[in-house]
């Protein structure tokens, strides 16, 4: 089985009755620029997975586990976002855990001194790994799915920053892999200032869990599959 690792460096909620100004063919397009897009497209090319043109997430539960290296507000923060997602993306299953060997999803709360050293360290176990952006969330996965994943998230420069890394990184690690500078209404965009979970990311990510969309769907396959699921998130996240 063909294993491949994507490194990404770097609450609000509307009434339910409220329905989004996105279209159907903006949405499925977000969704393909996120979820079959790569910033490290050169990765994949060694791979022969040019693209990873097949859907990409968890296959079952995510079990979190929280390393923190900076306050325990920050670490509530961290912990209130992820217990949330559950009640944001149907068909998700997350939880955290007290033991990391029980986990495969690790968020590391750091302050920017300790950045480049967890990076080397406790996520690529290498001292000569490359160390990139101002935080990161890297995934290793096949076509069964997510094995696991790992966030790093400073925390000691300033608010917007230590926000917007928690929920890029965090959600990023759940399969939406790429970052797209079109995608204006989305956090996966680098050229943005969003700091929340948006509406347009959490039907995204409702999409990407819909059990319709299993892990290793070809990207043609998720093309015809998509305009339903959509339909049904819709209804799910906005309502009727």
């Amino acid at each position: 089985m063909r294993i491949v690792v994507i490194v990404l460096a770097v609450l609000c909620t509307l009434p339910a009755s409220a329905r989004s100004p996105f279209s159907d063919a903006q949405l499925i397009d977000g969704f393909n620029r996120t979820v079959f897009g790569s910033e490290y497209a050169t990765i994949l090319q060694r791979t022969g997975l040019v693209g990873a043109n097949y859907v990409r997430k968890f296959a079952g539960p995510v079990r979190f586990y929280i390393k923190n290296g900076h306050t325990a507000v920050s670490e509530r923060k961290v912990r209130a976002f992820i217990t949330s997602l559950n009640g944001h993306i149907e068909g998700l299953d997350a939880d955290i855990v007290a033991l990391p060997s029980r986990a495969n999803f690790t968020v590391h709360i750091v302050r920017r001194r300790d950045y480049a050293r967890t990076v080397r360290r406790d996520v690529f176990g290498r001292s000569n790994a490359p160390v990139r952006g101002r935080c990161m969330v890297r995934a290793v996965f096949s076509r069964a799915g997510i094995a696991r994943s790992d966030a790093v998230i400073v925390a000691d420069e300033g608010l917007d920053l230590f926000s917007r890394c928690m929920v890029e990184e965090i959600l990023q690690g759940l399969g939406p892999l790429n970052d797209d500078r079109t995608l204006k209404h989305s956090i996966f965009n680098d050229e943005s200032r969003f700091t929340d979970f948006r509406r347009f990311d959490r039907l995204i990510l409702n999409m990407l869990y819909d059990p319709a969309l299993p892990p290793g769907l070809p990207q043609a396959d998720a093309a015809r599959r998509l305009p339903a699921v959509l339909q049904r998130v819709r209804r799910a996240v906005e309502g009727p």
